[in-house]
């Protein structure tokens, strides 16, 4: 962020937060933490010591919003000898407690700033921010909580071993002149689905013979990957739509979340995700859908957007047929990574009618330009997609992220991994 935009910003914080709210106060507290490294690391949890100051109005009235600030005065140890963490690459979130007049959990979360951090130097954290608006008289007391560290896209998660001591206290009065109660919070409507939205669950259909767009059920796929890196398992929230073809579909299947920042330079036309989606009920077999290649380079810290993966289904069967999130595979600069259902989630339930050269008992039934079998270099059909968990279970595609769940975070200071 330019120096421009960051003055901008802390302007318009002052504007939104209580004017009337007395000059801040800072105090430390430091409390014993356990840190749990990512999976993919292999490494066990560590143990070490964190030192917070936290920053706070000293009073306010009820009714004002007042900006806290998380200060890490001491990691909980340095980066270990293993990879040098370069600039803007570390991002801290936690959650702090209030308690007291009013109790809530604030959310915390700084910057991705941090300076280069070589291997062995000391962790460099930016400050925490959070907003909390005040709704009764009395003491508030400010305690840090659990915290996680996200660095290259792994998160090392953070939290006490032991009772934490307040660090701040806000004295909170009624407001001056014309006192008013909080505003009730307005329920949430429950929406009303459109008529003109169909959204079909694994367990219905719609009859509607003038339907052609049906919507899959978000679901969460457990994975189990071979990767470059050995075994890793990954969770995808993954979604399959179809839309009606004449007696085919078209399916579309969707990764819903952002995907990791990618740990290297990646060249355009490198990076290659494809599925087989699984059919069952009436019909059986799989369908073979695949995205494009990345069009553009993706530079080292920037997001890995994956595509939406596209092919065409022709049922095989008549009566109602299942469409599961099945086998996937990414290709990227010249590994594979093959990632398996641990168990089937049905993301989509269609009325099908059998058509001529049909999926049923059979295997890929085509794809959006892909064909399916084997790739042709002669390896293993391209069958699946990246997500998520799934890209970094792939690594961190280039070979120094098999480094980089190991260099995130927290280890004692001395210690060395294997």
């Amino acid at each position: 962020m330019s120096k421009r935009r960051r003055a901008a910003a802390a302007v318009a914080a002052a504007l939104l937060l209580g004017l009337a709210a007395s000059p801040a106060h800072a105090a430390e507290v430091s409390y014993a933490t356990e840190c749990v490294p990512p999976a993919i690391s292999g490494l066990p949890p560590v143990k070490g010591t964190t030192k917070v100051e936290i920053t706070a109005p000293a009073t306010a009235e009820v009714g004002d919003e007042v900006e806290v600030v998380w200060k890490f005065v001491q990691a909980a140890s340095k980066n270990p000898d293993l990879i040098d963490l370069p600039a803007d690459s570390v991002q801290p979130g936690g959650t702090l407690k209030a308690s007291g007049a009013q109790s809530a959990d604030l959310a915390m979360r700084g910057p991705r700033e941090n300076p280069p951090i070589p291997k062995g130097g000391a962790m460099v954290l930016s400050d925490m921010r959070g907003t909390l608006k005040l709704t009764a008289p009395g003491e508030v007391t400010l305690t840090p909580d659990a915290y996680a560290i996200n660095a290259l896209s792994t998160d090392t998660k953070c939290a006490p071993e032991e009772t934490v001591e307040p660090a701040a206290t806000i004295k909170v009065t009624e407001a001056g002149e014309s006192p008013s109660p909080p505003p009730t919070p307005t329920p949430t409507p429950t929406p009303t689905p459109s008529p003109s939205q169909p959204s079909p669950t694994p367990s219905e259909t719609d009859d509607d013979p003038g339907q052609t767009d049906f919507t899959g059920k978000e679901v969460q796929v457990p994975y189990a990957c071979k990767t470059p890196i050995g075994d890793r398992n990954a969770v995808s929230p993954v979604r399959i739509d179809a839309r009606k073809n004449g007696g085919s579909f078209d399916l579309t299947v969707q990764f819903k979340k952002s995907v990791m920042d990618s740990p290297a330079e990646i060249p355009a036309g490198s990076v290659k995700p494809s599925m087989e989606v699984v059919l069952g009920g009436a019909d059986k077999g799989t369908v073979h859908v695949e995205g494009p290649v990345n069009a553009e380079p993706i530079k080292a810290g920037d997001p890995i957007e994956i595509p939406d993966l596209k092919g065409t289904y022709k049922p095989g069967a008549d009566g109602e047929s299942t469409l599961a999130p099945g086998v996937l595979t990414v290709q990227a600069l010249g590994t594979t990574t093959t990632c398996t259902p641990e168990r089937t989630e049905v993301s989509l339930t269609l009325d099908t009618t059998e058509q001529e050269g049909g999926a049923s008992g059979g295997g890929s039934t085509g794809s959006g330009g892909g064909s399916g079998g084997t790739t042709p270099d002669g390896g293993l059909a391209e069958t699946g997609a990246a997500h998520d968990g799934a890209l970094r279970a792939l690594g961190l595609v280039a070979g120094a992220a098999v480094l980089l769940g190991a260099a995130v975070f927290t280890f004692l200071p001395g210690r060395r991994a294997r």
